[in-house]
């Protein structure tokens, strides 16, 4: 028989004699458990302090920079802009009252750039290793701000392919497109300014018409309106109404304002309103550029569907609320700026539900004005007038509604600018929502391309 009282005894021998031993051993192991574990309770703190000291600082300087770009603020109140704005979100995350610093803040007129550099202190819950009991966190941002103004003219399809839910989205998708251009400024100094021009069988030109708009009173007249100085305008009244339709002549696909010749009325608009059952002019007037958000609201509000899709007739004329040329038969707060691409930005949004398909200037009569196909001379009128525009330095958006028609995709594909970067110059939308989301795409992609170009 084996014997094992002897093992057994030689090992119990060993445990007790090296008890000591192993107490040390565990001592030392918590030891470096315990510092590894405030180790990394200190650098969870330091992260997540830096965490929320590079989020405040990068929104006080996006908010000061927003507030330079859209001129609620001047730069020698941009320091004071950022104390307060830091002071006010001291508390962000694991920060406390009081505590960040602002170091420097750089306003770069040349880079329009507005620069931050700031820090905290802070108290660690573990000092270990030698790191003290206070550690310094910095955190810098830099965020692009602009003077240059801004000037858009959103063109809007009120034709009868528009009625029922369509309208009510595009009501709803333009007025929101208003506020995203139009809020946050200056109401007396606004760096932002919006035109509407709804448009159908014509566009309703509103006060414009008396200064702008010569009525053809006969078939002989269907011919390059005069100027409006010219003798010949007596033969325009009485006005029947403020409607608009192409201009004929030289100054078709340009931008000369009136003096040079007025926009005509077409002497077959009447006859093609009356045998369609549909308005000679949309019931909404075009706004003139304006600050105002609740003078274009109140129009796009009582917007109302009806006619055909004169398209070029709106986009003609969304071209003249963006051209200086027409300053002189505009109040002053409506006239657009001299183009300088350093100083304005001009942008264009062009928006149908369908296929252009209507034009009075190469019509013979009034059968000839509508066709269910479509006229190739009413899509290149389009797209003529669309590339005079970009020639002058005006950036096109364009934004299908409900397309169901190849042409009107490749029209305003044509008159679309071509993209920059991440900004997309056409947009399909299937929806309200997705019209919605076209137009506040838009609104920020405009506001960034100001800030970069």
């Amino acid at each position: 028989m084996r014997n094992y009282g002897g093992l057994v005894h030689a090992v119990g021998g060993f445990a007790r004699h090296s008890g000591g031993n192993f107490a040390i051993l565990f001592s030392f192991a918590a030891s470096v458990l315990a510092l590894a574990a405030g180790f990394s309770v200190d650098i969870s703190q330091l992260y997540n302090a830096k965490s929320s000291l590079q989020g405040v600082v990068d929104a006080a300087v996006t908010s000061t920079a927003r507030d330079l770009t859209t001129g609620v603020i001047k730069e020698a109140d941009a320091n004071k802009a950022v104390q307060n704005f830091l002071v006010a979100n001291s508390t962000a995350g694991i920060l406390q009252p009081d505590q960040i610093v602002l170091d420097r803040l750089t306003v770069d007129r040349t880079a329009n750039t507005v620069q931050a550099d700031a820090h905290v202190d802070v108290a660690l819950f573990f000092p270990v290793f030698g790191m003290g009991n206070m550690k310094r966190v910095t955190a810098s941002t830099t965020s692009l701000y602009s003077d240059k103004t801004i000037e858009v003219a959103m063109m809007l399809d009120v034709t009868g392919s528009m009625a029922g839910q369509k309208i009510k989205d595009l009501k709803t998708a333009a007025a929101n497109a208003v506020d995203s251009f139009l809020g946050g400024q200056d109401p007396n100094r606004p760096r932002v300014r919006v035109s509407i021009v709804p448009y159908a069988n014509s566009v309703n030109a509103g006060q414009l018409a008396a200064s702008s708009v010569y009525v053809e009173t006969n078939a002989s007249q269907r011919k390059q309106a005069p100027g409006n100085a010219s003798a010949q305008l007596a033969s325009a009244s009485p006005r029947p109404d403020n409607c608009a339709t192409e201009r004929k002549g030289a100054d078709q696909y340009s931008d000369a304002g009136p003096d040079s010749s007025m926009v005509n009325r077409d002497y077959l608009l009447s006859g093609f309103a009356a045998k369609t059952g549909t308005a000679a002019c949309p019931v909404a007037t075009l706004v003139p550029l304006t600050g105002d958000a609740a003078t274009l609201k109140n129009v796009i509000k009582d917007l109302v569907a009806s006619g055909g899709t004169a398209g070029h007739i709106g986009v003609q004329w969304t071209w003249y609320m963006l051209s200086e040329s027409w300053g002189s038969v505009l109040n002053a707060s409506q006239r657009p700026a001299k183009f300088d691409p350093k100083k304005v930005g001009k942008y264009a949004i062009l928006m149908t539900d369908g296929e252009f398909n209507l034009s009075y200037f190469d019509a013979t009569g009034v059968e000839g004005v509508y066709n269910d196909a479509g006229k190739e001379t009413t899509r290149t009128a389009a797209t003529k007038l669309c590339a005079a525009m970009r020639d002058k330095g005006i950036e096109i958006f364009t934004i299908g509604f409900k397309l169901d028609e190849a042409n009107a995709v490749t029209t305003l594909q044509a008159c679309a600018s071509p993209d920059t970067g991440s900004a997309k110059h056409f947009y399909q939308a299937a929806d309200g929502v997705e019209l919605d989301t076209a137009f506040q795409t838009i609104a920020r992609n405009i506001e960034t391309l100001a800030l970069t170009q």
